[in-house]
């Protein structure tokens, strides 16, 4: 795992390690200049022939200088006056994967934080150098010699040790970024592995571990109790697999008085075949091993906040796990359920499975009776067509949580939107046959997806809703994200969660 170091301007710089500075466009020549004296080399013929402009996005190589350091990265940040921490992840990222790139094992990152908020920006670049070079090389196979293939040919060699140039004490800045680094890393982890590796049975085992390692408080409901609680939703969904469900629940609470109870559930399906509706065509079936994003993101927040304990808060984390299958016992299209609150729900498509689910868990949720309920799901196909890979849906009809929401997901660099809840497309989900069907029509499917889970929360109780069906996975990846799982929503979690925390 890499290492994070700070270190002041004037320490030595090791022989074998790369320095990445950061220089901006409009002041390309001074920027050029102090380096200059900086390392006792002449860089402007070098960038002249290279032609690099420091414009945003830029990165150059140069090595070897004949001096300490051998490897010289220059990254572009554009004008000094559109500076922003945003510019300064990118340019973190950039630094850190070019490095790779060059087998670098020993990274110096010099990025200009003027007029930036210093704990933000050295926060955003210790998170973006670590999670921009992660690598899950669980499931490669051997080679020929008996060395994982991919540690010579599919990935390029990890970057082990990075020191960030910072004045002063920020020791504590860099142990808060990477404990919601290991969150995201264990989000990525669960949404990246097979459906034969993380079951609802491993899940609770994951559970189990965390609860062991931050002192969380841990319930796991199997079938039997889930039954005398009436959850006929959540079970109606589970009951086709071979496998048996495992209903999460941690806690964890402050040590100092709670004053605000939050509640974060996370669809929890290991695999979704679509039951009798079975995915066929573009559906992806192969891919159904991330329908369990929500889950990950709520068990990836637990770890991250289990070690950064904040003060002044409880935070239970939910999630009614199981699997979509198809069998003799499974789901009819038409089959009426009853969830734990009373509501009867057709059955009219068993690919709309996520929503039974969610619908016993929330009404759990609720039964405990927090300050708020945040849902994260991967949850329609409509949301990622809408909004893409790299915004996340919100609706919410309490309009301080959504605004809390939105400003904890630009904190932390994760795209989310908020998206409209108008009461009158409910009326598309009512049943001839019983109170709701568990889908409407094609048009506004995210909405009424929704709508559909608001009939599940008590009025008393603050409630939104996160639509990750398409920030879960990027195929080509973005930011700090690499191709693959992204562990979207454990970072939006955490800083939510703080803003509710007593200093």
């Amino acid at each position: 795992m890499m290492e994070l170091h700070l270190i002041p301007a004037d320490a030595p710089l090791p022989g074998e390690a790369a320095l990445a500075v950061g220089l901006f466009s409009d002041t390309l020549d001074a920027g050029l200049t102090e380096l200059n004296t900086r390392l006792g080399v002449s860089l402007a013929n070098l960038v002249s022939q290279r032609k690099f402009n420091a414009n945003t996005g830029e990165a150059l190589a140069l090595h070897p200088l004949g001096g300490t350091p051998q490897t010289l990265l220059l990254l572009g940040l554009g004008e000094r006056s559109g500076h922003t921490l945003q510019g300064l992840q990118k340019a973190a990222v950039r630094g850190a994967r070019v490095a790779q790139d060059q087998a670098v094992k020993t990274l110096v990152l010099d990025l200009p934080r003027a007029e930036l908020d210093p704990t933000a920006a050295l926060q955003k670049q210790a998170m973006a150098v670590r999670l921009a070079v992660f690598q899950d090389l669980r499931f490669k196979g051997k080679g020929r010699n008996g060395d994982k293939a991919s540690d010579k040919k599919d990935a390029p060699p990890p970057l082990d040790d990075v020191r960030i140039i910072c004045p002063g004490a920020q020791a504590a800045v860099l142990e808060r970024a990477e404990s919601i680094c290991a969150g995201v890393e264990l989000a990525r982890e669960l949404v990246a592995a097979p459906p034969n590796v993380v079951t609802p049975l491993s899940l609770a085992a994951t559970a189990q571990q965390l609860a062991e390692d931050y002192g969380l408080a841990l319930r796991i409901l199997e079938q039997q109790d889930c039954e005398r609680l009436g959850m006929g939703s959540y079970l109606g969904v589970a009951k086709a697999s071979a496998l048996p469900p495992r209903f999460l629940h941690l806690t964890y609470r402050s040590d100092e008085p709670v004053k605000r109870r939050l509640a974060l559930v996370g669809k929890g399906l290991t695999f979704d075949s679509g039951g009798y509706n079975l995915k066929v065509g573009p559906s992806q079936i192969e891919m159904m091993k991330y329908d369990m994003g929500g889950c990950a993101a709520v068990l990836g927040a637990a770890r991250a906040l289990g070690q950064l304990r904040p003060k002044g808060v409880e935070v239970h984390f939910i999630s009614a796990t199981c699997e979509n299958m198809v069998s003799g016992d499974g789901l009819h299209p038409g089959d009426i359920i009853t969830a734990s609150n009373g509501v009867t729900i057709e059955v009219n498509n068993t690919d709309a499975e996520g929503r039974l689910t969610l619908a016993d868990a929330l009404v759990y949720a609720c039964n405990l009776k927090p300050d708020a309920v945040v849902d994260l799901a991967t949850l329609t196909g409509a949301c990622l067509i809408s909004l893409g890979d790299e915004l996340a849906g919100l609706w919410s009809p309490d309009d301080d949580l959504a605004a809390d929401l939105l400003k904890a997901a630009q904190s932390s660099g994760e795209g989310l939107w908020r998206m409209p809840l108008p009461a009158s497309y409910l009326e598309r989900m009512k049943s001839p046959f019983a109170d709701l069907k568990n889908t409407g029509p094609r048009a506004g499917g995210a909405i009424t997806a929704a709508l559909f889970l608001k009939e599940f929360v008590s009025q008393d109780v603050a409630w939104a809703h996160m639509d990750i069906a398409g920030t879960v996975w990027s195929d080509k990846g973005h930011g700090d994200n690499p191709a693959g799982a992204t562990g979207y929503g454990v970072r939006t979690l955490v800083e939510w969660v703080s803003i509710h925390a007593t200093d």
